[in-house]
């Protein structure tokens, strides 16, 4: 029987996950991530975290909890430093591993090893074949292991490019097929709150229903964000956050869209500043609102300032 390794199903894990998985298969591990999102997760994972801590930290406790109940071998929960030059990730990131061993108790070995890109793809397969080895498999399975991961992990970025949110093109929702004839919306926010059916009351399914034509801050080609992230005077420190802010800047530049959502978890401190630039960046172009998610967001909430948002959208257009 093979052993397991299991990887928590948020933060992270959309935007990375097609790439460990097919790591650890090749290297000849079964991987195990954890279920959707449920109210049970939730609820674990708000009794078990400070409680100034965001959603999305109160949910990987949940879903960490859920991976050891499942009797998992491992869980692998890497320490998200930089990817990029000159940004990090959320310092939650950077301590997650720490956080999570100090607030659960009997979970299985973990995983974490530190991602700190400064050398860029060397420092990857650096990183994949230290890995490797600390499983018991040699240095050069690693590296041949990242490099068919990199391949899948390109393919999962490509289908982003093409039009797929980050939720479809992990398989996580399908599309109802609805002509999508309504105003086009710029959703812009975390790929962990956007694409995460449960704590964004389906948000994606929603617009969808409504006609809505959403992009988001995954769909913008690389080559663009590297342009954009060279004509502010300064970025931001953060990964995510950049990513939002580059993406509000695209679209609007090129008009693409006839209004823009941002959406954010109540309580992230990086988000007081991404907020305000996005804002700022479509005053007096397309209008904009905010979608704050906690654990006490209801789905009729949501739909309330859906609807009126996009009513608000159709009328402008039709008007025009």
């Amino acid at each position: 029987m093979l052993m397991r390794i299991g990887i928590p199903s948020t933060l992270a894990y959309y935007e990375y996950f097609p790439f460990w998985d097919v790591f650890f298969r090749e290297l000849g591990f079964d991987v195990v991530s954890s279920p959707i999102t449920t109210k049970a997760i939730l609820d674990w994972g708000v009794k078990h975290t400070v409680s100034d801590a965001c959603v999305p930290i109160k949910l990987i406790h949940g879903h960490v909890r859920a991976l050891a109940e499942e009797g998992v071998d491992f869980i692998f929960l890497p320490r998200m430093v930089s990817v990029a030059p000159k940004e990090t990730f959320c310092p939650k990131f950077l301590g997650l591993p720490d956080l999570i061993q100090a607030s659960i108790n009997n979970l299985p070995p973990m995983l974490s090893p530190r991602i700190y890109l400064r050398f860029g793809r060397m420092s990857l397969f650096r990183i994949c074949g230290q890995t490797a080895r600390s499983l018991g498999a040699s240095r050069i399975k690693g590296l041949r292991a990242c490099a068919k991961a990199l391949d899948a992990w390109h393919a999962f970025l490509r289908s982003i490019r093409q039009g797929l949110t980050v939720a479809e093109a992990l398989g996580l929702r399908q599309r109802t097929g609805t002509a999508l004839r309504g105003p086009r919306l710029a959703l812009l926010g975390y790929p962990y709150l956007i694409n995460d059916p449960f704590i964004s009351a389906n948000l994606l399914g929603l617009l969808e229903e409504r006609g809505v034509q959403v992009l988001t801050a995954e769909m913008v080609p690389s080559e663009d964000l590297k342009r954009l992230s060279r004509s502010m005077r300064k970025n931001l420190f953060w990964h995510y956050s950049n990513r939002v802010v580059w993406a509000a800047m695209y679209y609007l530049d090129k008009e693409m869209v006839d209004g823009v959502i941002h959406v954010t978890a109540f309580g992230c401190g990086p988000d007081a500043m991404v907020g305000k630039l996005v804002e700022l960046e479509a005053k007096g172009k397309v209008p904009f609102t905010t979608l704050s998610l906690d654990e006490h967001t209801g789905q009729e909430g949501i739909i309330t300032r859906i609807d009126a948002f996009v009513d608000m959208l159709v009328r402008k257009k039709v008007s025009a």
